[in-house]
């Protein structure tokens, strides 16, 4: 487990499909994955839908092959009226291997929209905490 305080946000098998003829996957394919796992963390933290209008420093440490385990992790590092800016991280570990190294990593940056793709303001999520009856209550 790396050793970072960014969440969980997907795990997948690199396939063949997803590499070049020397078995290295694309590097596009990976920053589509690192994309939506961003786009998951800005969905649920604004409520609704939100998209990708920036993607910062993104550095290739180390190649990806097939058959390898792909963990992206992420978290919000600011969040402003109707953006959001999010670290992710892709880790990679060999099928036959416990230790997990960091492949790459990027800043994201999300903008919440409405319904007609207009940004909107992001709405303050409420806590939501189980009763002893195991009735859920917004505190």
């Amino acid at each position: 487990m790396p050793g970072h305080p960014l969440e969980p946000v997907i795990r997948v098998t690199a396939m063949p499909a997803d590499a070049n003829a020397y078995g290295d996957i694309f590097g596009g394919w990976l920053m589509s994955l690192m994309d939506s796992g961003a786009g998951l963390i800005a969905a649920r933290h604004s409520r609704g839908r939100a998209v990708t209008v920036a993607m910062d420093g993104m550095q290739f440490h180390l190649p990806v092959g097939v058959g390898d385990e792909v963990s992206v992790y992420g978290a919000i590092t600011k969040t402003g009226r109707s953006s959001m800016t999010i670290a992710i991280e892709a880790w990679r570990r060999h099928r036959e291997e416990d230790e997990d190294v960091k492949v790459t990593e990027a800043i994201f940056t999300f903008v919440a929209i409405d319904i007609r793709g207009k940004p909107r303001q992001i709405q303050p999520a409420t806590q939501v905490a189980a009763s002893p009856a195991g009735q859920q209550e917004n505190k």
